[in-house]
C-alpha cells in the first residue's frame, strides 16, 4: 500500500519512452495527412490560375488613323481557339491539356 500511495503522489513528470512514441507517431501521421491536404489544395488553386490565363481572350483591333501628313493601317488580331480550349466549363473540372512542339530545322 505504501508504494501505490508513493506512484500516486509522484510528481516528477517522468514520461515513458512507450508513451514518447505513442505522441511520436500521431503527430507524424496528422503531419502527413495535413501535408497531403495542403498539397492538394495548392494543385487545385494553380489549376484554377491556369485556367483563368488559358479561357483570356487576347485578341485585339485598332482602326486605322490619318494625321496632318501621315496616316497608319489598321490591325487586327483574332485569338482562335486551340483544340484544348473550352469555351464553356463545367464548375470544378479543368483541362489538363498541354502542347509541346519540337522543332526539328527540317521546314516542319
Amino acid at each position: 500500500m505504501n508504494m501505490f500511495q508513493q506512484f500516486w503522489n509522484d510528481e516528477n513528470g517522468f514520461v515513458v519512452s512507450t508513451e514518447l512514441v505513442l505522441i511520436a507517431t500521431v503527430l507524424v501521421l496528422g503531419m502527413i495527412v495535413g501535408l497531403t491536404t495542403l498539397r492538394d489544395q495548392v494543385i487545385a488553386e494553380l489549376a484554377d490560375v491556369a485556367a483563368a490565363f488559358s479561357n483570356s481572350n487576347q485578341s485585339y483591333s485598332f482602326s486605322g488613323i490619318t494625321g496632318h501628313s501621315s496616316s497608319t493601317a489598321g490591325s487586327l488580331f483574332i485569338d482562335n481557339t486551340d483544340f484544348c480550349d473550352v469555351d464553356e466549363e463545367d464548375p470544378g473540372t479543368f483541362s489538363h491539356c498541354i502542347s509541346i512542339v519540337i522543332a526539328t530545322g527540317e521546314g516542319s
